[in-house]
């Protein structure tokens, strides 16, 4: 569609312990002016404002799991987002836990929020968690050393579009249109079949992003991410540390490009990499010999669907 927007910027892009030169993680999806933030790692208000995002926008806040680089960020961000003077609610969606760490955070600091703190506690199966009329957020359950969580957003499907010079020739009456715009076919008066085809065109293609985060290598999640157009998995490891990543339950780049495989993803965008890589080239490597259309995730990059 001309004009919108389904667009993620990379905020962060390593695991645990942060770099000079990459953070942890972060990421904001940008459909058509609307922001969603998902996991909120140490530093994110610091990278919203050096790549021009406004705090406020933001109005939903997707942690997927409790461990300190997927949230360490989020009491900074939530307390500068109310000394800017914000208003408007802010949704989290996280695990339950969370609630009771910033209420917590806020207690002892005898902090205090002006506007209204929406949490919606994440299920431990796979659920439709979000539908805002423009998108769905769907909850992917990974296997990690505590619960985890990935998201699958999905532009809503829209409506075929209207082919107005047919609509006037044959003079349908408005209350009708609706219904064709959601596929009704049009009898005339003459009694003749007019087929939807003849009165509309297709609308453009929904998009889909899919958020996977730490795990272990995991193929129960493919029917859930299959065919997104843009699939951010991480891959911590090369396969030289696979034995660490099973340890720890995470996956090799080679792994996350077998995922990308089967689920027959449009592009596959590396991430949460492991301090001790210099050089990312390695991994992308190994992605690439399983997914060719493979790229790493670099910070301040927004990858457009």
């Amino acid at each position: 569609m001309p004009g919108s927007k389904f667009e993620l910027t990379v905020l962060g892009s390593n695991s645990a312990i942060p770099t000079a030169n990459r953070h942890p993680s972060a990421h904001l999806l940008n459909v058509n002016e609307r922001f969603y933030l998902i996991d909120c790692g140490e530093g994110t208000q610091i990278q919203l404002r050096k790549y021009g995002f406004k705090f406020q926008r933001i109005g939903h806040i997707f942690i997927s799991h409790l461990h300190g680089d997927h949230f360490f960020g989020l009491i900074g961000l939530i307390t500068t987002m109310n000394l800017l003077g914000r208003e408007q609610p802010l949704t989290i969606h996280a695990h339950k836990e969370l609630q009771e760490l910033i209420t917590y955070q806020l207690k002892v600091s005898k902090s205090w929020i002006d506007f209204k703190i929406h949490y919606n506690h994440l299920p431990t199966d796979s659920q439709i968690i979000l539908d805002d009329g423009k998108i769905t957020v769907q909850t992917v359950p990974l296997s990690h050393r505590i619960p985890c969580c990935g998201f699958v957003f999905r532009e809503k499907i829209h409506h075929r579009k209207l082919l107005k010079q047919v609509i006037e020739n044959y003079n349908i009456p408005v209350v009708l249109l609706k219904g064709i715009k959601q596929g009704d076919d049009y009898i005339a008066k003459s009694g003749k079949l007019i087929p939807n085809e003849e009165l509309t065109e297709s609308p453009p293609k929904s998009r889909s992003f899919a958020y996977i985060t730490d795990t272990k290598y995991k193929e129960e999640i493919i029917p859930l991410i299959k065919e997104v157009d843009l699939l951010y998995h991480e891959s911590t490891f090369t396969e030289e540390h696979k034995d660490r990543a099973k340890q720890t339950f995470h996956c090799t780049a080679k792994e996350a490009g077998t995922i990308a495989q089967m689920a027959n993803v449009n592009k596959l965008l590396l991430g949460h990499y492991s301090v001790r890589y210099k050089t990312l080239d390695p991994l992308l490597l190994e992605a690439k010999s399983m997914f060719e259309t493979s790229e790493l995730s670099i910070e301040g990059q927004t990858y457009s669907v």
